[in-house]
């Protein structure tokens, strides 16, 4: 922890006098710009902005946080290697990506590793998940505010029906590009194409793709069910996002920043997730209104069984069970 944290020195207070306008009393300002890809409609753009208001009115003003949709400061992967650089930068994130840094964390992303909200909050009090965020602090830059921020579960969506791993052979579906994604849909059947979110829809259009694996609401907000016809209920990942920032960045903050932001986070993380929830809800019932064929007689057994694989193929068959025993899960 740097001098922010602990009483102002008369050295420190002349500096900050210097540096900024008011004088006597006046405080160091902090920023942090915190970048998503996901849309304004979406319900995670709105709860960022929550949280960003909550640690505003908790820090007077001290911190404030920026909250940019859309991916408008940039590609996910490049605005983590600025993060990683020490940027006053954040972003929405999954332990698909980050296992890039810390391969046991990505686990997270596998396919049926939680199976509800609360078992994804639990993880917090894993000590493997506990030993991976420091790792990912220490070693590649990166602090885990939290990871309360669920986005539902992500099934496949085609234009034909899916109900076995079988039938999703030869398809070749949108994933992010991390290896837990991938190796998680080809061993659930299909053929892993990595494709930024946004450009999903044109690439359904010029059949580039023949479907993705999102949660119900990125496909009413990105007006998906134009080009696909079929949300097939496989529920394979509970989608679990990482809100990540510069460890260098954090540690420069005064120890009740540090607190309001992680706190805030969590607290923010938790209501958007229930809001997520109901929204999962009203979105299906919208699609399936528009004319969406929805399958849910999918042979989820099937398809559990097929998802081992992926953790097989990458080595991560222990760590996903340490974890899942740290939290309860059987």
């Amino acid at each position: 922890m740097n001098g922010f944290a602990k009483p102002f020195s008369a050295a420190c207070a002349a500096l900050l006098t210097l540096g900024l306008a008011g004088g006597a009393g006046a405080q160091e300002q902090y920023t942090l710009r915190f970048n998503h890809v996901l849309g304004p409609g979406e319900p995670f753009h709105e709860g960022f902005l929550k949280w960003a208001e909550r640690v505003d009115e908790r820090t007077d003003g001290g911190l404030t946080i920026e909250v940019f949709h859309s991916a408008q400061l940039g590609v996910e992967e490049d605005i983590i290697e600025q993060i990683r650089q020490g940027a006053n930068i954040g972003q929405n994130t999954d332990a698909a990506r980050l296992g890039n840094y810390v391969p046991g964390i990505a686990v997270v992303n596998g396919p049926y590793f939680v199976s509800s909200a609360e078992e994804a909050y639990a993880l917090a009090d894993s000590p493997t998940m506990q030993a991976w965020q420091q790792e990912l602090a220490d070693q590649h830059g990166l602090k885990v505010v939290c990871f309360d921020w669920v986005q539902g579960f992500r099934h496949f969506f085609t234009n034909e029906p899916i109900r076995t791993p079988e039938d999703l052979d030869g398809l070749r579906i949108r994933t992010p590009p991390a290896p837990i994604w991938q190796e998680s849909i080809r061993a659930l059947g299909a053929e892993p194409t990595a494709m930024n979110f946004g450009d999903v829809y044109p690439g359904l259009q010029q059949r580039a793709i023949d479907g993705a694996e999102l949660v119900y609401p990125n496909i009413t907000a990105a007006n998906l069910n134009e080009v696909l016809s079929h949300a097939n209920e496989t529920g394979h990942i509970l989608l679990v996002n990482f809100q990540v920032v510069s460890s260098q960045w954090f540690d420069s903050l005064p120890e009740d920043y540090q607190t309001a932001l992680v706190e805030e986070c969590r607290t923010a993380g938790q209501e958007t997730s229930e809001v997520i929830r109901q929204a999962s809800e009203e979105a299906k019932a919208q699609l399936a209104e528009s004319g969406m064929t929805i399958i849910e007689d999918v042979d989820l057994e099937a398809f559990r069984q097929a998802g081992e694989k992926a953790y097989e193929a990458l080595d991560l068959v222990e760590a996903k069970n340490k974890v899942q025993q740290e939290i309860g899960v059987q």
